[in-house]
């Protein structure tokens, strides 16, 4: 059954939208996007991802192509149209469609923006397989452009990086400049241990995740060790409990261990702690006093 998607205000067909091949984000990548989970129903961190688009298009000097509340009507709108349950809704904003191809960016008084929604099921988006099994990771040189803090539709070698992971029998792959794990390729990246999670800080070399920032927030707010700053795949080879960012809430992570028997002491004690009104410091002591499971093994 085709899909209703949502194209520069238009709410069409999927068969039935059409944009210009002079479209900047098809001929330059000159473009940003967000994509928003939904389960049962409900957008997922629609805040976020709403305020780091706005970031995205001011880096990149585009005008503001729609506001934050039209916005989310049209999220809502697709999700009712396409009856859909469980997946996520995809945002791409490019500079529009000139008249030819140019490097020189067009007018905006004279060329608006392309704005295009549209609507991707996924049913294991809980119940992944992945949380009960864990992950393979391999390592890659990081060959990105420097500006990674923008969520620009450029994302070839990030492609490359998951394709080169596969066809070594990996599910993933992290990123490594000047020996440093930046991120993974669609994911932040994190060692969690002994009540502590390591992530790289925030700067222009990696994405600001969404999830990384609630995950950060929960955690400070449970009284647990929170170090932002550089690690090597080394080191996190030493360390038992690599954990790569992939689903975008904490009772989505909750429900998945819960369903597959996975212990998981952290996303537990959160979940405690914010949606059960947990002590803190009897949540810190159980996350303290678990033993520790490896749930991310790395490939040589």
């Amino acid at each position: 059954m085709s899909r209703v998607v949502y194209l520069n205000g238009e709410f069409l067909n999927e068969n039935e939208a059409k944009v210009s091949i002079f479209d900047r984000g098809f001929l330059m990548a000159d473009g940003v996007y967000e994509v928003t989970s939904v389960i049962d129903g409900k957008l997922i961190d629609f805040d976020g991802h709403a305020v780091r688009l706005e970031r995205s298009m001011k880096e990149l000097m585009m005008e503001s192509a729609i506001s934050k509340e039209d916005l989310l009507e049209v999220h809502r709108q697709l999700i009712v149209e396409n009856n859909l349950n469980e997946g996520m809704i995809y945002l791409q904003i490019t500079r529009g469609s000139p008249n030819d191809r140019d490097f020189v960016f067009p007018d905006p008084k004279e060329v608006k923006p392309t704005i295009v929604l549209f609507t991707q099921s996924n049913s294991n988006m809980v119940q992944n397989p992945k949380a009960k099994i864990g992950m393979k990771v391999i390592s890659i040189p990081d060959e990105r452009w420097g500006r990674r803090d923008i969520k620009t539709v450029q994302l070839l070698y990030p492609s490359m990086g998951k394709m080169i992971a596969k066809s070594q029998g990996a599910d993933d792959a992290w990123m490594v400049e000047d020996g440093m794990v930046t991120e993974g390729t669609s994911n932040n990246a994190y060692i969690v241990k002994d009540g502590s999670i390591i992530t790289r800080e925030l700067s222009n070399d990696i994405l600001h995740g969404i999830t990384r920032a609630a995950v950060l927030r929960f955690a400070n707010e449970a009284q647990m060790t929170v170090e932002e700053r550089n690690f090597s795949v080394e080191e996190a080879k030493k360390k038992i409990g690599q954990t790569i960012e992939g689903l975008k809430t904490l009772k989505v992570v909750k429900n998945i261990s819960d369903k597959h028997g996975v212990e998981m002491p952290i996303v537990d004690s959160l979940y405690k702690i914010i949606y059960k009104g947990s002590n803190l410091n009897g949540s810190i002591q159980n996350v303290l006093g678990q033993d520790i499971v490896k749930d991310v093994e790395f490939i040589k």
